[in-house]
Formats: C-alpha cells, sequence, structure tokens
C-alpha cells in the first residue's frame, strides 16, 4: 500500500486506515439515513497499540460533526471483574441526566429490573434473574435509542470488559435488526477463555465486518515519521524507527516523541539511539523513567493503578498516604511524562475521575512494576478508601478479591455482604468469586456452613455440580440450623436433580426428613413427593399410595400440607382418578382461591414446580378455565420480576400448552415457539418442543412438526422428568402422520409400557393408547378392540367430558354402519360440552362423514376455521365439495 497521509484534523495513529475510516463512514450513513433503519456492528481486532482507540475517536469525531450523539465506555484489565462496569460507562450519563420520573418513564417496566444493574435505583430484596437484568438491558438501550437517534456506541478494549457487559452485548448485537443503532467495538485477539470468549465470538458473529487492523508499513511509518519530526528525516533513520517498532503506530508516537525531547537529528547517525530511546518509553524502561520523577510520583502512578478507575487527587493521595499539595504536583509530573492525562471530556463518564492513563499499556506496565506484597497491601487500603467514600460493599470487593487470606472476620462479611449486592443486581458470577474467596480467608467456624450455604445458592443455575459440593459440606458442618438446614437441602435436591442424579436428590431428602420432625418433617417430605413425582423413574414403590395416605390427614393449613395436596391432585389427575376427586383435591390447596403466599410462581421457598404441577392437574382434567388463570398469572409475575430466561419462556409454553388443550391452535404455535430460547434438553426444552410438535400436528402442519422435531433431538432416549403430554405418545403420533406406521406403532408400544411403570392412566395426559388401536384396526382389529375398550374404562374413570368423547371417537373409528354412526354422535355431545374445541371440531367433522351430513361437516369445517385446524379444514372441504356424502 502507498504512503497514506491522514488528514490534519486526525491522529498519528490513523496512518493506513482508510478502509476502516471508509467503513465508519458508510455505517454512519447508513444510521443516519432513516431513522427507522436496522442497526448495525462494526468490530475492530488488533494487538496493542495498532490504533484501536484512535479509530474510536475519530468515529466519535465524525459521528459528532453529524449530529449523532455519541455514548461510550472502556474495559479495564484490572476492572474485569466488577459486574456491569462497561455497560455502566455506557449508558449511565444519559440516564443520570434524565430526571428519576423521566428515567423511570423511559425505561418502563424495566426499570426495576436493569436500573440496579446501571446503578441508577436500589436493588429488590430477592435475587435478580441474570436473564432479565440483560433483557431489561437491551431494551433500556433500544428506547434510549429512540430518544437519541442517531445513536453510536462506542466499546474499548472489549476484552476486558466484565463478563455482565459482554453477555448483554452479544444479547444485543444480534438484536440489532430491531433498532437503529450503530455499535463499533474494539478489542484485542485472544486475551480471554470461557464465557467471555463465547459472547466475544457471539458478538463478531453478529458483527456487519470486522476488521483486523495490521502494524504500519515502512512507507507509512516514514511518512508519520517525516510529518512529525520533519521532512528531512533521512530514509535510513525512518527505517530503523519501522525495525524498532515494528510499525506499531503507538509506539512509533511514543518513540518520536522521545526523539523530539532528546534534540536528536532524524539522521542515520542517530538511528543507533532508537532501540534504547524505545526501551525507556515502554515496559521496563517505562518503570525506570517513573522512577526518574521520584518517590512520590511513583507512590502516586502505583495508587492511580490499584485504583483502575475514578482517579482523583483526593482518592489517590489517601491511598498513597501523602498530603493533597504533594498529591497535586505528583499529578502535575505524571502528566508532563505522558504517563497520566485527562479524560477527554467528550467521552467523559460520571466516575473517571480526573485523571486515567495515557493508554492502557502504560497502566498495566505500572500495576505490575508495583512490588507483589505493595500491591497486595495497597488493595486493602483501596477497599477502605472506596467504603469510606461510600461506594459500597461491591465496590470494595474488587481489591478485597486481592488480598492475602488472614482470618480477617471482618473481611468475610464485606465479601459476604458484597455477593448479596451482587446476586441483588443479577450478577451470580461475581457473588460466587466473593463467596470463594471469603472461605479462602477462612470464616470462623460457626459461619462456615452459612458461607458455603450462600455460595451453594449463588452458583446453583449456574454449575449444579460445584453447588452439590458446597452444600453437602455445609450440611456436613456445625452452624446450619432450622429453615436454613432445610433450605440447604432443598437446594441440594435441587442441584442433584440439574446434575442428572435423581435418586440421590430423592435419598439426600428422605434421610434429613428421617431427622426431622413436625412441620419441617412434612416439608421434606412434601419434596421427597414433588420429586418423585416430577422424575417419575426415581419413585418408591408404593409411592401414590403413602402420598394418598399423607395427603388425607391434610386441611390446608400451612403451606406444607398445601403442597402435599397439590402433590396429590397432581398424582391423582395423572393415575386418571376421579376429575372430581383430583379438583377438589387442587381446590383446598388454594386460599380463597388463589396461590398461597409462599407458594407463588416467584418464590423461592419451594419454586415453581408446585405451581406447574396445581395448573397441569386442572389442565388435564377439563378445568382449562383455572389452569389458563394460574399460566397468565406465571407470565405476569415473571415479566413484572425480570425473570425473562427460563423462567419466562416456562411461562410462554404452558400458556401455550393452555392454549392447545383450549383449541386455540394458533396462538398456541405462537406460544410455544419459545422453545427456541431454552437450552436444548433440558426438561422445558422437552415440554415445549413436544407441545409444540402435537400442535403443529392437530393443525395438519405435518412437515412443519417433523422439522420441528428432528431440529431439537425430538426423539429418544426421553428424558426421566415427567413430560406434558407423553412425548412418546406425540412422537408415536407424529410418525403415523409421515408414513412411518411400524415405527409409529412401535413408540405407541413403548409409551404403553412407560405408562404402566408410572402408573398414569389419563387418556389425555397419556393418549398413546387412542392412536395404538387405529393404527392396528387392519393389523390387529381384536387387540385394537380390546384397547378401544381399555380407553372408554379409563375415561370413564376419570369422567372428564374430554376423555370420554375421545374415547367414543376411538371406538367409533373401530365400527361401520349405523354402531359407527352412533358412537360418533354420542362422541360429539360430550365433546361439545368439554372446553377443548379442536377435539369438538373433529368430532363434528367424523360424525359427518360417518352420518353422510353435510350440516354436521360445515359445523365442524366452521369450528376446525376458528381453531386454525388447516388440514382438518381441507378434509372437511375436501368432502363437501366432492360430494362424498
Amino acid at each position: 500500500m502507498t504512503e497514506a497521509r491522514p488528514t490534519q484534523a486526525t491522529s498519528a495513529s490513523l496512518w493506513e486506515r482508510d478502509e476502516e475510516v471508509a467503513a465508519i463512514g458508510r455505517a454512519l450513513d447508513r444510521l443516519c439515513a432513516e431513522e427507522t433503519s436496522s442497526g448495525s456492528l462494526l468490530v475492530l481486532r488488533a494487538e496493542a497499540g495498532l490504533g484501536k482507540t484512535a479509530l474510536l475517536a475519530e468515529t466519535r469525531r465524525i459521528a459528532e460533526a453529524r449530529g449523532c450523539t455519541v455514548w461510550s465506555a472502556r474495559g479495564g484489565e484490572t476492572l474485569s471483574s466488577v459486574p456491569f462496569n462497561v455497560v455502566r460507562q455506557l449508558l449511565q450519563p444519559a440516564l443520570l441526566s434524565l430526571m428519576p420520573e423521566e428515567a423511570r418513564e423511559y425505561l418502563g417496566d424495566w426499570y426495576d429490573i436493569a436500573g440496579p444493574a446501571l446503578g441508577i435505583a436500589e436493588p429488590g430484596d430477592r435475587q435478580a434473574d441474570p436473564q432479565g437484568v440483560c433483557d431489561g438491558l437491551v431494551a433500556a438501550v433500544r428506547r434510549l435509542a429512540r430518544r437519541e437517534w442517531p445513536l453510536v456506541l462506542l466499546i474499548d478494549d472489549a476484552h476486558w470488559a466484565d463478563q455482565e457487559t459482554l453477555r448483554w452485548l452479544a444479547a444485543f448485537s444480534e438484536r440489532l435488526d430491531e433498532q437503529n443503532v450503530l455499535v463499533v467495538v474494539a478489542r484485542r485477539p485472544g486475551e480471554v477463555s470461557g464465557d467471555s470468549a463465547r459472547h466475544l465470538d457471539a458478538i463478531a458473529d453478529a458483527g456487519d465486518s470486522v476488521s483486523t487492523l495490521s502494524a504500519l508499513t515502512p512507507e507509512a511509518t516514514a511518512g508519520l515519521t517525516r510529518a512529525t519530526l520533519g521532512a528531512h528525516a533521512d530514509g535510513p533513520f525512518c527505517r530503523e524507527v519501522w525495525a524498532v517498532t515494528g510499525g506499531n503506530p503507538y509506539e512509533t508516537v511514543e518513540l518520536l516523541a522521545k526523539v523530539q525531547e532528546n534534540e536528536f537529528e532524524p539522521t542515520e547517525a542517530a538511528a543507533g539511539e532508537l532501540r534504547a530511546l524505545n526501551r525507556a518509553a515502554r515496559g521496563g524502561g517505562l518503570v525506570a523513567r517513573l522512577e526518574t520523577l521520584g518517590i512520590e510520583a511513583t507512590r502516586f502512578a502505583w495508587a492511580a493503578a490499584i485504583l483502575g478507575t475514578g482517579i482523583t487527587v483526593d482518592l489517590v493521595a489517601e491511598l498513597a498516604t501523602m498530603g493533597v499539595d504533594d498529591a497535586v504536583r505528583c499529578a502535575a509530573l505524571l502528566r508532563s511524562a505522558r504517563i497520566l492525562t485527562e479524560p477527554d471530556p467528550a467521552g467523559a463518564q460520571p466516575d473517571d475521575g480526573e485523571f486515567q492513563f495515557v493508554h492502557p499499556l502504560i497502566a498495566t506496565a505500572v500495576y505490575n512494576s508495583i512490588p507483589d506484597a505493595l500491591r497486595t497491601a495497597m488493595h486493602g487500603i483501596a477497599a477502605r478508601v472506596v467504603t469510606d467514600n461510600g461506594r459500597g460493599a461491591a465496590v470494595a470487593a474488587r481489591h478485597l478479591l486481592e488480598v492475602h487470606p488472614d482470618g480477617d472476620e471482618e473481611l468475610v462479611e464485606q465479601l459476604r455482604e458484597a455477593a448479596r449486592e451482587h446476586l441483588a443486581v443479577g450478577a451470580p458470577d461475581a457473588a460466587r468469586r466473593c463467596l470463594e474467596r471469603a472461605l479462602v480467608e477462612p470464616p470462623r467456624a460457626e459461619i462456615h456452613a452459612h458461607v458455603l450455604h450462600e455460595l451453594g445458592c449463588a452458583t446453583l443455575l449456574t454449575a449444579p455440580a460445584v453447588t452439590i459440593d458446597h452444600l453437602q459440606r455445609a450440611l456436613a458442618l456445625p452452624g446450619l440450623d432450622g429453615d436454613e438446614r432445610v433450605d440447604a437441602v432443598y437446594r441440594l435436591s435441587q442441584a442433584l436433580l440439574h446434575n442428572d442424579q435423581l435418586e440421590e436428590a430423592v435419598r439426600t431428602v428422605e434421610a434429613e426428613a428421617a431427622r426431622q420432625s413436625g412441620p419441617t418433617r412434612l416439608r421434606l417430605q412434601a419434596v421427597q413427593f414433588m420429586w418423585e413425582g416430577i422424575h417419575g423413574e426415581a419413585a418408591s414403590p408404593g409411592r401414590s399410595a403413602r402420598l394418598a395416605d399423607l395427603a388425607a390427614t391434610c386441611t390446608g393449613r400451612d403451606n406444607s400440607e398445601r403442597a402435599l395436596l397439590i402433590l396429590r391432585g397432581f398424582d391423582a389427575m395423572a393415575r386418571g382418578e376421579n376429575a372430581e376427586e383430583v379438583a377438589e383435591l387442587c381446590d383446598r390447596a388454594l386460599v380463597n382461591g388463589r396461590l398461597a403466599p409462599g407458594l407463588g410462581w416467584t418464590d423461592p421457598e419451594w419454586g415453581l414446580e408446585l405451581p406447574m404441577m396445581l395448573a397441569s392437574a386442572y389442565a388435564f382434567t377439563d378445568r382449562l378455565d383455572r389452569a389458563e388463570t394460574l399460566y397468565n398469572e406465571a407470565l405476569r409475575a415473571y415479566e413484572s420480576v425480570g425473570w425473562s430466561g427460563g423462567h419466562l419462556a416456562l411461562a410462554h409454553a404452558y400458556v401455550g400448552l393452555g392454549h392447545r388443550r383450549r383449541g386455540r391452535l394458533r396462538e398456541a404455535e405462537e406460544s410455544l415457539a419459545f422453545a427456541e430460547r431454552v437450552g436444548r434438553r433440558l426438561p422445558l426444552h422437552w415440554s415445549a418442543t413436544c407441545n409444540l410438535v402435537d400442535t403443529l400436528l392437530a393443525r395438519g402442519h405435518v412437515e412443519e412438526a417433523w422439522d420441528i422435531a428432528e431440529r431439537y433431538g425430538f426423539a429418544p432416549p426421553y428424558p426421566s422428568t415427567i413430560v406434558l403430554p407423553d412425548p412418546r405418545s406425540v412422537r408415536g403420533r407424529l410418525l403415523l402422520a409421515v408414513g412411518r406406521t411400524k415405527d409409529g406403532i412401535n413408540e405407541l408400544e413403548a409409551a404403553e409400557k412407560a405408562a404402566a411403570v408410572r402408573g398414569h392412566h389419563n387418556p389425555v395426559l397419556v393418549p398413546w393408547a387412542v392412536d395404538l388401536a387405529r393404527a392396528l384396526a387392519n393389523e390387529d382389529p381384536a387387540r385394537a378392540a380390546r384397547l378401544a375398550a381399555e380407553v372408554r374404562r379409563h375415561a370413564e374413570r376419570l369422567g372428564t367430558d374430554t376423555a370420554i368423547g375421545e374415547a367414543l371417537r376411538c371406538a367409533a373409528a373401530l365400527e361401520t354402519g349405523q354402531r359407527a354412526v352412533r358412537l360418533a354422535e354420542r362422541a360429539v355431545a360430550y365433546l361439545e360440552a368439554s372446553p377443548c374445541q379442536y377435539e369438538h371440531a373433529v368430532a363434528r367433522v367424523e360424525y359427518g362423514l360417518a352420518a353422510r351430513s353435510a350440516t354436521e361437516l360445515r359445523r365442524g369445517l366452521t369450528l376446525a376455521r376458528s381453531c386454525g385446524a388447516d388440514g382438518l379444514v381441507l378434509q372437511a372441504e375436501a368432502a363437501l365439495a366432492t360430494g362424498l356424502l
């Protein structure tokens, strides 16, 4: 490339950056062209000193010249453990410029969710959902972007950004088509691993372009040298500048500044001095240069490097134990030596302080030059300084993590408090680091178990195997008593379940229940029955009988008794017992028709499993109004507290189940599409996928149902958890629908065996027999008839209109002539009284075909259209059009 000279207004580091500047210009053109256009993302990758920061500064200059609003932030090597540090830098200035009521208005429902993470609102008293906070931050930028358009976001040193910011940025980048914002991210390659690396890769994948910056060519280095030192700089001198710096723009600029300071002539005779000058401008040479400024200036620089951000004369003076006047003098010395500088007013943040390091490389070199023991001690002092200045335990925690263990009781309590603050704003990884460090201190014997318990709760959602170890150790130590011990056992059982250790989870709860008495024992027994009910393969012999006996003594006077009534109701529903009795059990578990306090969808003491089982018991016994009330309550509850990860997906999945049971197939499909937001192979993903496949089959979209099943692995092996409805039954129906009859029969027979093992005989929940009887009608009519009779027996035992109507439909399909017509007519009568309109529509069409009644077919067609059952619509229309009646 020929020598490229930047315009006079731009930085020397922009030499040979024409392509990148042009790409930035094009992105700004798109941003400013139309307010409703999609956003864009540019990623700049380069090693240190190659001009990333200069390109961001140029982006700011061009954007502001075009009337854009520009917000910026920067990661820091010593600040990567501070959650939400970078996103706070980015958004706080705009939010703090608003009146509190304005900020609340712009963020709306997200204010209480994202506000604490951004430091503009006090956190609530419960652990925040990290996914909800992430979604809240995405929504915050989206809403502010509409106010500030055209908006440009600049993020420098993203490789040093905290994990919480990177998670937000990855999510935000995936949704740029929803918001007209330009995002420019600068980062070094490599540097990080694990989740941070994964998030950075996702950001790059979402980018419109990823530019990898290269070092300057010899020609550009010569041009920069002559532009700085004068046109008389000769060729050998310029070539040596390039050879010494490797074409690194930052090092070239620093080296040329040293040449000017030393008043060297830029000729071949002085070229031999360049290597020594370059060493003095970086690494050990920089440290030696710092020492020449005096011990007090060195202490000031060390203290500034320890603080990392918010560097002010007062804070540094306190940390470096020097007077304010001396601190002011030292700051001036460091500024003149190009070690510290004032923040750029254009990109200044509220917490930037009075100074920042000229370049991250300098900050790193100064920090690493502090003797290890002194650096550790200074972090301890810094923790006290920032705490005394009202910045809170969470801010001080960054420094406390670096302090050597010394059995300090106060430090342990500070770290526990910091962990609570982190959890309250949705940063469980930061809480984990604090509690792990508290254990190293170590805590006093009498609180050791408490810290382990807190750590186990912090890691429950992210690392079940680690949680198991923490909680098992906590329970083995003295100190956990009463409700706290019961909570630890409950959390341990949850972690074991998440780690696929079902039997051990049940045994853990069972063993603790045997050691307890009274209400505590009853609660643990309820937890044991709950896990056995959800994970049916772990159920012990005689479970249903023991549960029935225990529930018979319960009146619903407290939550343990209410839990047992719900569990008994769910078990009775799954076993196909009388629906009226199931509803009576479930109703007794409510307080004035609502979930009792402590048993709600967001209450941590019992979790979401109980309301889920309660709603399902209603849904599969034709009490859809009550089930839908609970499903919608879950949706509102999770949205109001910002639980927008798996919890919100679960709520949508179960709202979808309600739509499917009701016969609102289009709405069901829309709600169940949330399956894509849940981790593959998780129980919830199975339930959502199973219901989506079932819904698509009901709609007649067989190919789409098959594609979903293939995409999400809806096939054996199945999870040990109960999936509603039964996945084997639904897959068997799918296989029959795509013409794989033999495979479908095998799958339905496997469903028969699994249902027998679990004692599940509700023909609506586990509908294998209906489809198997139809599939065997020609091949084995005797067996098909036996199956139809068994379905009818179970349906009459359950007693719901839906179950009996479906059983009659099955029987009609196996008959001919007037007997088939009479059975079909009776099926219509029952299903007309059922809340399940899709099944009613099918029964009408089948009755119309059997009776050759155009009137019944048209009624069925009308119902099918209202349900969105496209396949059934085509069937009825074809029969009417071809005169088959």
